[in-house]
């Protein structure tokens, strides 16, 4: 039996055949120096962070790709702001909220540099840059003479240390700068006075006081907005991480190529003779080496002594794979942004339509996912929440029940399309077939549905009582929809407007 055993099928599975089946898991030739230790992504942000930031924001002040890269994803996300409709059922009390939040939004910033949106703006930079943005919700005193006592703090994310990670005195878990209690939840966050990096801020400091290096804020006086990637993430990974390395290389490639050209290009010509020292044509300059430097003025002829040659300068070119190469990095960079290549760049010489389209409509998939996944839920319905209840416990408004208005819908800025009359009219054809509604559609523009029908009647009732009439009006047929009910007749000399009127019983009647 041993001999016939040996002819047998050996039995499949077991954890050397299932290793050997995933060929990510091999420890063979190709892949015997690929041993990346496995680590948590909090581990890995408490050691590198502070170095990947620093880096990090280098990047987008000296190298102009990143620079532009931060600026297309800031107004792609964000644009003129997420701003807030609410779902109130009274007309009255909605409109009246609105208006206060409207009028809040100008006085929001703490530093009185912007409003509301405008801190939007530097959240999302913040985030591309750092990874995250910590707004911190300041309470005002009625003195103050803000309309609602409330105003928003941006901290970047140095404020908050990496290193600290320690036990607090009351039995907390500080991880990178976040106090944690027992099952898990945030409790405080641990900023520093001042920022680490700023030489101009040292602070009144009196003789003898002791400033501690942090101080404890409650994580309900905070939000933390940042994109976990990975589950129990506790800090934020900046957005140009994965693209930081070739970015700094291929900076300095350009730079060396640029030097490379401008060295080339200062020499003109080279002299060689038989006797050194015979005087060379021209002025004649010594270099700091001791070699002579001749210098020509335009329409000179020189003739030359006898031994004496002339060979003029021609620097090596980049050639002609420099710029494909460049394509291909940038290329590289742009996928590791998540952002299209000619918002990186800003060359469009190779794009059209069709894949314009085609990448605006994918890029804009990831950017719905942040609006909706980060920006609204971590720091815009935060902020409303608080924004409301600190206007009604101060007075500003009067509402019977605060929680009714508490409901609110988030409206991103509208897309500004390649071909903009195409998707009018697939919106308007869509609405036509009951596939969506006009609600939905106005929305999607960015504005909200009430105000836009408010200023459609008081327009209209404007136009009326001043006896105008435009082209088109509200329910009316326009733009390349508006055909005439018959084609002109070209042998019987009529134009478009008079074969329509002939055929129209209308306008017989007339």
């Amino acid at each position: 039996m041993g001999l016939f055993d040996s002819f047998r099928r050996r039995p499949t599975g077991g954890p050397a055949t299932m290793s050997a089946r995933l060929e990510g898991a091999m420890a063979k030739r190709r892949l015997r120096g690929w041993n990346p230790p496995l680590e948590n992504i909090n581990a890995l942000v408490a050691s590198g962070g502070p170095r990947l930031l620093a880096r990090s924001r280098e990047l987008v002040v000296t190298n102009g790709y990143a620079a532009n890269a931060c600026e297309a994803f800031a107004a792609n996300l964000v644009g003129d702001g997420i701003k807030p409709s609410s779902l109130i059922g009274d007309a009255v009390s909605r409109d009246r909220v609105q208006r206060l939040w409207l009028a809040w939004t100008d006085e929001a910033d703490a530093d009185g540099l912007t409003d509301f949106y405008g801190l939007q703006a530097m959240v999302a930079r913040e985030m591309f840059v750092a990874g995250e943005c910590f707004v911190r919700l300041r309470p005002r005193r009625p003195e103050d003479g803000l309309l609602v006592p409330m105003q928003l703090q941006l901290l970047q994310s140095e404020m908050l240390p990496f290193e600290k990670t320690e036990t607090a005195a009351n039995g907390n878990r500080i991880r990178c700068g976040i106090e944690f209690d027992r099952i898990g939840r945030r409790v405080a966050y641990h900023f520093r006075r001042r920022h680490p990096g700023d030489s101009t801020d040292q602070g009144g400091r009196v003789i003898g006081e002791v400033i501690p290096e942090t101080v404890r804020v409650p994580a309900a006086d905070v939000l933390h907005i940042y994109r976990p990637i990975d589950a129990g993430q506790i800090r934020g990974l900046p957005h140009i991480a994965p693209a930081m390395v070739r970015l700094f290389l291929l900076d300095q490639y350009d730079d060396a190529e640029l030097d490379r050209k401008k060295t080339a290009a200062m020499f003109a010509g080279f002299i060689t003779k038989t006797a050194p020292e015979e005087p060379l044509m021209g002025d004649i300059e010594a270099g700091e080496d001791g070699t002579a430097i001749a210098s020509l003025e335009p329409g000179t002829l020189q003739v030359l002594l006898p031994g004496e040659d002339v060979r003029f300068s021609s620097p090596a070119d980049v050639g002609g794979g420099y710029e494909a190469f460049q394509y291909r990095t940038l290329l590289a960079v742009s996928a590791s942004l998540g952002l299209p290549y000619h918002l990186v760049t800003g060359d469009v010489r190779q794009a059209n339509y069709s894949s314009l389209r085609a990448e605006l409509v994918e890029f804009r998939r990831r950017i719905g996912q942040l609006q909706h996944g980060v920006i609204v839920p971590q720091l815009c319905r935060a902020v409303w929440a608080r924004w409301l209840e600190t206007a009604v416990l101060s007075g500003a408004l009067d509402l019977e029940d605060p929680a009714l208005a508490r409901p609110v819908q988030w409206i991103p800025p509208r897309w500004d399309w390649v071909d903009p009359l195409k998707d009018i009219q697939a919106q308007v054809l869509a609405m036509e077939a009951g596939i969506t509604s006009r609600r939905k559609v106005v929305e999607a523009t960015g504005y909200d549905i009430e105000e836009v029908d408010r200023e459609n009647a008081a327009d209209a009732k404007r136009a009326a009582d001043l006896g105008l009439r435009y082209r088109t009006s509200a329910g009316e047929t326009q733009g390349a929809r508006a055909t005439p009910a018959g084609r002109p007749d070209p042998g019987n000399g009529k134009d478009g407007g008079e074969a329509a009127a002939a055929t129209d019983p209308a306008a017989d009647q007339e």
